[in-house]
């Protein structure tokens, strides 16, 4: 393709690498898609569904990997230390992106590209090595089988600069664990759907970058004024000037367990009596040992800690956030900050997503509580609620599939329905759900059920205005008007995914705010409207992506029984569901779809008319 001109902001490059054939091609794009589609996300979307057949199987050559960043990455754009990852995923079939910090992703645009395009899969492991605009694959077999952090050790050895950043798999994704991840820089993760399986699968074990270019800037005037307001906000909100600095993500432990929606034992209550024990203050007190900012961040929630060597869960290393801190702690019924904290540092090392493990973990632990699981199965492991030693050990199981473990590595709806109670997995779209019960938190409910890549409290974290009051409080009990905000939210984090920024912007910043920052880099005349439409034509692409892999739809659009029928047992949410069907419909309108597909009109409007003849010639496009 021929470039029509640069914008600033970008590099203006794409790397394709047919893994099959071993060739690499530099590509271009031309400034109307990019202006269509910004980058990260966006740009994904619209890559997959050009090249990925919706309904092809994850793990096979004929799936891509798409390897973005943005057009305010690596730029002095307050916390564009991110890139993104685009593929179908295994873990769910979905179109689906997962975001990552760090250093890697502004290293990857230093080096002079945008976007890695991953096609194919090579016979025998390969790394892919980028610097300064060249590339070139080369030989990975001794790294088979390594860990994340001995593969970054070497590499950066093997490649003589200190400097080079690294991007890679561990066993987790070498085994094809449904929910294995992409680590960079040894603890940040593009951590769900199962993204560091495709890699494996296509034996691409790393992609090192070194470069030492810089991203254009169009307009360094109005560039570096909407910076000065962007980053001022951000110093001066409460949540990102003060408690995220101060206490890392974890601050949210004690904050979700006191509004009684800090999912534990498998979602069976909101309620964890021992949480302070692994809370971000406790972390600060007892285990930190330094902040780790991403690449530009002013922010610094990164926490780097250190259990004592006498503990038998002795380690260092990044984490744990506030997720992790669930998923092996409340979701398990454990309070061991110890063991958490080194089941964390074990998913670093062996690549694996701490949200899905920790949750798959609780799955099990349900299913044992049942007698659902065979004796000889486990050889002679007690996963019962609160062991943290089970924790460790399961997570270890998992990335090498041994016994037990390769159960637990196809994640939790197809462990529960293994041993015979489906209904106990708790997912949407085959994707595990996170730290949030939304039975207490209505509009959280609605996110979850509509999330286009499973379940995900990313696509609308409702957890900002029904608990944290960002931008206002609302009634979190309360069904009306939350169809509105969750589309709000929905399209606005679509347009944060693809710029690429943090999403803790989103706490003190929004859509209006990152409009200059867009322009003057760019050099587009942009307005709110048009990124608003940005947004929301992402959205939809991923809904059409979705519907032509396996007819995603109202059906789809739901959440465990559980949720909706058993009422929260305990606790400031006791006695409530999930009202979705007060919600499902007016989102539905308010969306311009109809049973959960969008309409010709709607992908019309969005210029998208190419997908509405997809779905028509599909017989998926809804009268």
């Amino acid at each position: 393709m021929k470039v029509i001109s640069l914008p600033g902001g970008y590099m203006g490059k794409i790397l394709r690498v047919n893994l099959t054939d071993h060739k690499l091609t530099d590509e271009t794009l031309p400034e109307e898609i990019l202006r269509k589609w910004l980058g990260g996300r966006g740009l994904g979307v619209y890559l997959a569904l050009k090249e990925i057949d919706p309904k092809v199987d994850p793990l096979s050559p004929e799936n891509k990997l798409i390897i973005l960043t943005g057009p305010l990455t690596g730029t002095a754009a307050p916390e564009s230390g991110r890139w993104c990852s685009v593929t179908k995923a295994p873990l769910t079939g979905t179109i689906h992106d997962s975001q990552s910090g760090g250093k890697w992703g502004p290293e990857l645009k230093f080096a002079g590209y945008d976007a890695i395009i991953i096609e194919g899969a090579s016979e025998e492991p390969v790394y892919l090595w980028i610097h300064d605009g060249k590339a070139e694959l080369r030989d990975a077999k001794h790294l088979w089988g390594k860990d994340t952090h001995t593969t970054t050790d070497t590499l950066i050895e093997e490649l003589g600069d200190k400097n080079i950043k690294v991007m890679c798999i561990g066993p987790a994704g070498e085994n094809l664990v449904k929910f294995a991840c992409l680590i960079n820089d040894k603890g940040r993760a593009a951590g769900r759907g199962g993204h560091g399986a495709v890699m494996g699968s296509k034996k691409l074990k790393a992609i090192a970058v070194r470069g030492t270019m810089k991203p254009p800037i169009a307009n360094e005037d109005k560039f570096r004024e909407a910076v000065r307001a962007n980053r001022d906000k951000l110093m001066k909100h409460s949540v990102t000037g003060d408690a995220l600095p101060k206490y890392g993500t974890a601050v949210l432990v004690n904050i979700i367990n006191k509004h009684g929606i800090l999912p534990t034992k498998n979602f069976q209550t909101g309620v964890h009596p021992t949480a302070d024990k692994y809370s971000g203050e406790t972390i600060a007190e007892k285990i930190l040992v330094k902040k780790v900012p991403c690449w530009g961040c002013i922010i610094a929630c990164g926490r780097y800690t250190r259990i004592p060597k006498e503990s038998p869960f002795a380690g260092e290393g990044d984490g744990p956030e506030y997720e992790t801190v669930w998923a092996f702690g409340a979701q398990t019924g454990t309070d061991d900050l110890n063991a958490i904290t080194k089941a964390n540092f074990l998913c670093n090392e062996l690549g694996l997503d701490t949200i899905s493990m920790g949750h798959v973990i609780g799955t099990l632990m349900e299913l044992y509580e049942k007698g659902k699981v065979p004796e000889e199965k486990l050889r002679g492991l007690v996963p019962y609620w609160g062991n943290g030693a089970a924790v460790v050990e399961l997570t270890w199981r998992t990335a090498y599939r041994s016994g037990i473990g390769d159960d637990l590595a196809e994640g939790a709806k197809k462990l529960a329905e293994k041993y015979g109670a489906p209904e106990v997995a708790m997912v949407v779209r085959g994707q595990e759900l996170p730290a949030y019960d939304p039975r207490g938190v209505q509009g959280h409910g609605l996110g979850y059920a509509t999330s286009n890549r499973g379940g995900c409290h990313l696509r609308a974290y409702m957890i900002a205005p029904e608990v944290l009051g960002v931008p206002q409080l609302v009634d979190r009990f309360e069904t009306k008007g939350k169809a509105e905000l969750v589309k709000t939210f929905q399209d606005g984090f679509a347009v944060v995914d693809s710029l690429v920024l943090c999403k803790f912007n989103t706490f003190a910043t929004w859509v209006e705010d990152w409009v200059g920052l867009v322009a003057g880099a760019t050099g587009w005349d942009v307005t709110l409207d048009e990124l608003n439409k940005i947004g929301e034509r992402i959205y939809n692409a991923e809904r059409v992506f979705n519907i032509l892999a396996f007819g995603d739809g109202r059906k789809y659009d739901t959440l465990p029984a559980r949720l909706l029928k058993e009422p929260m047992p305990e606790g400031p949410a006791k006695g409530y569901v999930v009202k979705l069907g007060e919600m499902l419909d007016e989102y539905y309108s308010l969306r311009g779809w109809k049973d959960g597909r969008p309409t010709r009109a709607k992908l019309e409007e969005l210029g998208l008319k190419d997908l509405a003849d997809r779905l028509e010639e599909a017989g998926l496009l809804p009268g």
